[in-house]
């Protein structure tokens, strides 16, 4: 499999450090509020690299944070905690809004199809490990403290931009947005690993350390969580391309100072969400949850599938006629599917399954390609085999594309065939239904037989007698003229 690494900025062969073994860490939410649905873009397709990953065959071991302390609004450890600003605005404790919206962001996620990772990690119950790696840091002089704080040193470092997408101006103050100036910084780089000197005075968690009562500075986080539950040796780590700096950047800093070694192989950072006016986020227009997607009547499996048209590192626009078209091509993938069902169904013909396998694994090999293998769906569709080959087929892609296709079919086909049975039953008792159906019967016959007046003989037959027929692809439907 290739996969784009973002930290060597090419495609690259996928070879984890221990053979047919993962270790995945995503970054999680800061759950002062509702994730919108561009921060559940991400998540989405670091499901399914998950998920294509394990049906390669790996062992995946996949960790996630869950922000609940030390996220400050600004990248230069400045401005309002948002936990705080959360908890002011409901009038509730920091910890009953993480609860809440904790729970509220796993809600999306199952309705989106994803999956939990093995370890759910707060970052409040992670404070020891904190503490002990920022000792270990001062330690090794990679930092220092000031003005009440520790910070770390980013002068130490032999190269601290690393994903090179950024300069030392982009930390001027007034140059990037949020950014402000904090004079106990040696060095305009450098961050925050412990608070003990904050500006909010009624900030709500803190704990005792060796350098006073504080809180922990949001990008330690990670890399202490990710090195408590994977060890020193990362092989893949996920975000949002936001993320990458200077979240990211800072992880690698003081995880690389921390263990002196290489911490992680592989950087997966999937581009933004925007909507025509820009970059999608909780503060400007409206407010886009997946529980306003449901309001406005749309299955979030579509937005799933939405997402999934596009390559993860390219921007996507959102916009609610980018979203109709995308219904109308998954009812019309369901309803192609449903239709299989009424098919004789044959022996599943292994050859021609693998051929098939094989093109959806090649998009997926190419650099996680969703937009491909949406086209390999549509190749099932179009090959040359029986229904049961396209249906395992089908299935066996759904592993990791996860948008219900097959469900949606069945549905579809278990309630036609509810319908049907209904039907025979009044017709059984109802000779003038049994009639009907039976000429209906007669006249596709005549149609497959290619005797066409013979079948407009019999519509008009039936027309004269108050039965107006509608061809449809599901068949024939009949009504009592009004």
């Amino acid at each position: 499999m290739l996969i784009y690494n973002s930290l060597t900025r090419k495609r690259e062969e996928f070879v984890p450090n221990v053979a047919g073994k993962v270790s995945m860490y995503t970054c999680g939410p800061t759950v002062y509020h509702y994730a919108h649905i561009g921060n559940l873009r991400s998540y989405i397709m670091e499901d399914v690299l998950e998920k294509y990953l394990r049906y390669t065959g790996l062992d995946v071991t996949r960790v996630m944070n869950i922000t609940d302390v030390g996220h400050l609004s600004s990248d230069a450890d400045t401005g309002e905690d948002k936990m705080l600003k959360g908890a002011r605005r409901e009038n509730k404790t920091v910890l009953q809004i993480a609860k809440f919206y904790t729970d509220a962001f796993f809600e999306d996620c199952k309705k989106l199809n994803i999956k939990t990772p093995e370890v759910v990690a707060p970052a409040t119950t992670c404070i020891d490990e904190f503490i002990k790696t920022i000792e270990a840091l001062i330690e090794k002089d990679y930092a220092y403290e000031a003005g009440g704080n520790i910070y770390f040193d980013t002068s130490k470092l032999s190269q601290y931009y690393v994903f090179n997408d950024f300069k030392e101006e982009d930390l001027e103050v007034g140059v990037r947005e949020g950014v402000e100036e904090d004079t106990n910084k040696r060095n305009k780089a450098d961050f925050v690993l412990w608070f003990t000197k904050s500006k909010f005075d009624d900030q709500e968690l803190k704990w005792d350390s060796p350098w006073g009562i504080g809180y922990p500075g949001w990008h330690i986080e990670c890399s202490c969580i990710s090195m408590k539950y994977l060890g020193e040796y990362l092989d893949l780590h996920c975000g949002g391309i936001d993320n990458a700096f200077p979240h990211h950047t800072n992880e690698i800093a003081q995880s690389e100072a921390f263990v002196g070694h290489k911490w992680c192989n592989y950087w997966f950072h999937v581009h933004h969400l925007n909507t025509n006016s820009g970059k999608m986020s909780k503060s400007s227009g409206e407010f886009l949850t997946v529980s306003l997607l449901e309001s406005k009547g749309y299955d979030p499996l579509v937005y799933r599938f939405f997402c999934l048209q596009s390559h993860y590192r390219k921007s996507l626009v959102f916009s609610y006629e980018n979203l109709d078209n995308a219904v109308i091509a998954y009812n019309k993938l369901v309803a192609k599917i449903a239709a299989l069902y009424k098919e004789e169904q044959g022996e599943i013909d292994a050859e021609a399954l693998a051929a098939l396998k094989a093109r959806f694994s090649a998009a997926m090999d190419n650099d996680l390609n969703t937009s491909l293998a949406i086209t390999a769906l549509y190749d099932v569709l179009k090959a040359k085999t029986n229904a049961a080959t396209k249906l395992a087929a089908l299935a066996d892609f759904d592993r990791v594309l996860c948008v219900g296709l097959i469900d949606a079919a069945q549905k579809i086909f278990d309630a036609e065939k509810r319908a049907a049975e209904a039907e025979a039953e009044a017709a059984a008792n109802d000779p003038f239904v049994a009639y009907v159906q039976d000429m209906i019967a007669q006249r596709a016959a005549a149609k497959k037989a290619k005797d066409f007046a013979r079948a407009d003989a019999i519509r008009a037959e039936l027309l004269e007698k108050g039965v107006t027929l509608t061809d449809t692809s599901q068949g024939t439907k009949w009504s009592l003229a009004e």
